[in-house]
């Protein structure tokens, strides 16, 4: 049984905060644990060298080995063999490259290739400026098409989606919006998880402290509440006829048991407002206490739910009922947490530590059993997964990921378990983010078209103390990146929500004079539609500003509203009394 976190510590998996080790588990593994303001000027690249950067030295091989709700994240690629050495930044498209080995170089070797990687890049960019500016271009400060762009256009100069699908996002008649709700957060004695946030035709969906609580769209009003025994301590994000999953605590906290472990599972009928069943799950290994939980999915008919250490369970959707538990084997292997929509996927953790072994699995959804497997090389300790169909894995390769953001590498598997391309994200160059050890929590990164689409870092705009960034994309056949480039404007930066159609849903934050904005990109031509600006006036920004996609937040946006909502509150701090808001929302006026 794992164990539940300190109170020192942030909810399991937080992005970039850095966390004490937590308690050793069952195998001994350790369990899951104002933006706006214009910025200086980034400093000056230093100088290149006198020669490109070499390819780094051989290793030895690896073996090979439904839609998600409004608003999250989507799929990305994992760890394997061959790949093109290095990423250019800011939107150059790669030039072919020779293919790598399967293991990088360990330790310092990797370092220096992610040093050479972002020189030469530099190289490169300095030419591109120089013969023309074509990437590095920047937009129209802000301005964006408010028609739907030219369905022929392309530039690559050809066709390159033929199987494109019409997005059902229209633009509102007024796409300047209004705040609809502005819903403080209750007050708490400690930090407190509310994961969960979901939004339907006629219903946004909020879990609270020890509730989930339904708000009718039209007025904002609370249509319903549902009242839960314990705090609410994990959520999906993904919605199946009108459902979804949430993990709860038994039990209120008390003196005596101040941190009640999250061992209840349980799904939300979001048009009818109840609690449709609940249950726990007993140990594959034959313990008589319920299991810890930190993660919970659903995919399809199935609610998967998993532990870091302690392991996982499946239910039916409809009524509860188990449907199975993980094989226990003889190699200590244990799923460490489930990724569901389109298909049901995990990471099973073999071995002890330091020497484990990840493996990235399809499952059969009605039975357990897996349909795939795809090793990871030696030394990665915690996988994600981005998607699941097509299945894409990501993992801090050789810790090079920096500044808190969990992923290095993405690795497309096809679905025969080999590996179809491996991507490198540098830290420096994208803004992706995964949760430190949940597998289902990775942020700015999403799948539609063959292609995995992410943010770049923010970088140094054309006015002194711009920032802004780009949203590129790779080609998940080949691993490559693609000329694909929707610029955020100056003073503005753009993260990707989902995938409407074959279009892209982003939202955009905003400078410290101006409100948010949400647009759609016409992933043929990378034009941008505004469906929604938010008020600059100085209560609506102070609001806004409130809520960054960059950290805790779930961002949702469907119809002409848009939702931003907390993951977790607190008690306010000494020097500011005043409470925090748990939701905010903008309706089109």
């Amino acid at each position: 049984m794992s164990t539940p976190p300190p109170p020192s510590q942030p909810p399991s998996g937080g992005f970039g905060a850095p966390q004490d080790p937590p308690p050793a588990g069952a195998g001994g593994t350790p369990a899951p644990g104002g933006f706006g303001a214009p910025t200086p000027p980034a400093a000056p690249p230093a100088a290149p060298p006198a020669a490109p950067p070499a390819a780094p030295p051989a290793g030895p091989a690896g073996p090979p080995e439904q839609q998600p709700a409004y608003g999250y994240p989507q799929t990305g690629p994992g760890y394997g063999y061959p790949q093109q050495p290095g990423t250019l930044p800011y939107g150059a498209p790669q030039s072919p490259q020779a293919p790598v080995p399967a293991t990088p170089p360990t330790g310092g070797g990797n370092d220096k290739r992610t040093q050479l990687t972002i020189v030469g890049a530099a190289l490169l960019a300095i030419v591109l400026i120089v013969g023309g500016g074509l990437w590095y271009a920047s937009g129209d400060g802000g301005k964006e098409e408010t028609a739907q762009s030219d369905p022929s256009a392309s530039p690559d100069g050809g066709d390159k989606n033929p199987a494109y699908t019409a997005g059902t996002e229209k633009v509102p008649g007024n796409t300047k919006s209004k705040i609809l709700i502005k819903q403080q957060a209750p007050e708490v004695a400690d930090l407190v998880p509310v994961d969960g946030s979901w939004l339907t035709d006629s219903t946004y969906v909020k879990s609270d402290v020890s509730k989930v609580i339904g708000y009718n769209l039209v007025d904002g009003s609370k249509k319903w509440e549902v009242a839960l025994p314990g705090e609410v301590c994990g959520a999906t994000p993904h919605v199946s006829e009108n459902r979804t999953a949430i993990l709860f605590k038994a039990a209120q906290p008390t003196p005596e048991a101040k941190y009640p472990p999250c061992t209840e599972v349980g799904v939300i009928d979001l048009e009818a407002g109840k609690l449709a069943w609940s249950g726990n799950a007993k140990s594959a290994n034959g313990g008589d206490r319920p299991v810890s939980f930190s993660e919970v999915t659903l995919s399809g008919k199935t609610v998967a739910a998993a532990g870091v250490s302690a392991g996982g369970a499946a239910w039916n959707l409809a009524d509860g009922k188990s449907l199975w538990l993980p094989k226990v084997d003889n190699e200590s292997c244990r799923d460490t947490g489930y990724a569901g929509g389109e298909a049901l996927a995990v990471i099973r953790k073999c071995g002890q530590s330091p020497n484990y072994t990840l493996h990235a699995q399809l499952l059969d959804p009605a039975t357990g059993a897996p349909t795939s497997s795809y090793k990871l090389s030696p030394g990665i300790e915690y996988a994600h997964i981005v998607s699941t169909k097509p299945l894409v894995v990501a993992a801090d390769v050789g810790d090079n990921a920096k500044g808190g953001k969990g992923v290095s590498d993405l690795f497309v598997v096809d679905p025969k378990g080999e590996l179809k391309a491996r991507i490198p994200l540098p830290s420096d160059n994208f803004a992706a983010k995964c949760a430190s050890t949940d597998v289902e929590k990775c942020k700015h990164m999403v799948v539609g078209n063959g292609r995995l689409y992410v943010p770049s870092s923010e970088h140094q705009g054309q006015g002194a103390g711009s920032r802004t960034n780009e949203l590129l994309s790779f080609d998940l056949e080949t691993g490559k990146q693609t000329t694909d480039r929707a610029d955020a404007g100056e003073r503005y930066t753009i993260y990707p929500l989902r995938m409407d159609g074959s279009n892209i849903i982003a939202y955009k934050v905003p400078p410290y004079d101006k409100g948010g904005q949400v647009v759609s990109i016409d992933t043929r031509t990378m034009k941008e539609t505004v469906l929604l600006e938010n008020p600059a006036d100085k209560d609506s920004r102070s609001a806004e500003m409130s809520f960054s996609p960059d950290y805790s937040s779930e961002i949702r946006y469907r119809s002409g509203k848009l939702f931003m909502a907390k993951q977790s509150i607190s008690k306010p701090y000494a020097d500011r009394p005043e409470k925090d808001l748990l939701f905010l929302s903008f309706t089109a006026s």
